[in-house]
């Protein structure tokens, strides 16, 4: 049921307001000053406040101001019998989310709490969706080569310097560059990534600088690239020892210059990008087969990070079967399974080719095939394919 506190000097219309809110099913609190409806905000979670502005002592503009302090996400609907323009101007610059006079129209009342309830549990599920999106992309693992890892990335995400991400695929390297972002001064701003190991060769450059109506037979309308979308933000180039070498000229440019031209195009456009790219090749050696060029690397390896394979750290492996145990069974809506010592040992054992993306997939498969606890032997049983 949604609580919602009336703040109101007179009593009247406190209790008026509360018998007809409570018709309409909501848990309806009173307060009788800004004082005491500090209290009961600071104590308690509301889902919408009513608030009237002229009350002695603390009016309602003081109290909307200390609530935007103590409970941001709460939407508080000012109300006033001394209602003007003016008023309800300042009300909503404060923060309000809406301005009723008196005497209170009871239809528009209730549409308008019925909205304020709507952003009320917007903003409760976007919180719930970002607490779960984040913790897809955590980084898991206290072990010294992973905490190498870590300290590395909170170290230089606030600068804007290029960062170059190696390691085998699977490692977790997308998470590195999801927190070297989330990290920097950035994170408001968006995070594109580009696999530029699964576009076209001839496709690549419309890609990432966009292209302009007519530049090829399909291009039926100017479209921006991912450089001038992740304007402001992080651009994430994924498997860049795949990129084709035109293309690795003109990424070149754009670190250069900071300017891209659309395919088709000959005006130049800014772009503010901070570059992360990742790859699993030895770009040393594609270098020295003329496959990546040596200008380009030294661009953007200006910091290195290593992602060590999960073989390497096999110590992290029972906080990796937790994560992933209470992750995958939080998506499925399924009970929290259980996992035997026993059995993460012989998980221990067990070489990773595929590193952790194998890793959560084998997880995956234990919490649909076992019973509420994992054991030794449903590891042996089901942790490799039998074909």
């Amino acid at each position: 049921m949604s609580k919602i506190l009336v703040i109101d000097d007179e009593r009247s219309i406190r209790n008026t307001l509360k018998d007809i809110l409570e018709l309409e099913k909501y848990q309806v609190e009173l307060a009788e000053d800004g004082f005491k409806a500090l209290e009961l905000i600071q104590a308690k979670d509301f889902d919408v406040i009513l608030c009237d502005i002229k009350m002695p002592g603390m009016d309602g503009i003081e109290v909307l101001q200390k609530v935007e302090e103590l409970k941001p996400d709460t939407p508080v609907i000012m109300i006033s019998g001394h209602g003007n323009i003016d008023t309800a101007v300042e009300a909503i610059k404060k923060g309000a989310f809406d301005f009723i006079e008196k005497p209170l129209d009871l239809n528009r009342l209730l549409i308008t709490l019925r909205n304020a309830m709507d952003k009320s549990t917007l903003v409760t599920e976007t919180k719930v969706l970002r607490k779960k999106i984040g913790k897809r992309f955590d980084i898991v693992g206290n072990s010294p080569s992973i905490q190498k890892v870590k300290d590395m990335v909170d170290r230089v995400a606030a600068t804007d310097a290029r960062v170059l991400i190696t390691g085998s695929n699977g490692t977790g390297k997308e998470l590195v560059a999801r927190r070297l972002h989330e990290k920097s001064n950035r994170a408001e701003g968006p995070f594109i990534e580009v696999n530029c190991a699964a576009i076209p060769s001839e496709l690549i450059e419309s890609e990432l600088f966009g292209h302009e109506k007519g530049a090829f037979t399909s291009a039926i309308k100017q479209r921006k690239g991912k450089f001038e979308q992740a304007t402001g933000g992080t651009i994430f180039l994924d498997e860049i020892g795949d990129m084709s070498l035109s293309a690795q000229a003109k990424v070149l440019r754009v670190l250069q210059e900071s300017v891209i031209t659309r395919v088709g195009g000959d005006s130049q456009t800014k772009v503010d990008v901070r570059v992360v790219a990742a790859t699993n090749k030895n770009l040393t050696h594609e270098i020295e087969v003329n496959n990546f060029r040596e200008d380009l690397y030294h661009r953007l390896s200006v910091i290195l990070i290593h992602v060590p394979d999960l073989n390497d750290r096999i110590e992290d492996i029972p906080l990796l079967c937790n994560y992933f145990i209470d992750l995958i069974c939080t998506e499925y809506g399924i009970p929290l399974k259980m996992i035997e010592d026993d059995a993460i040992a012989e998980l221990q054992k067990m070489r990773w080719t595929g590193n952790i993306r194998e890793f959560r997939n084998v997880i995956e498969r234990l919490i649909i095939l076992c019973d509420k606890t994992i054991t030794r032997d449903d590891v042996l049983n089901y942790a490799v394919p039998r074909y």
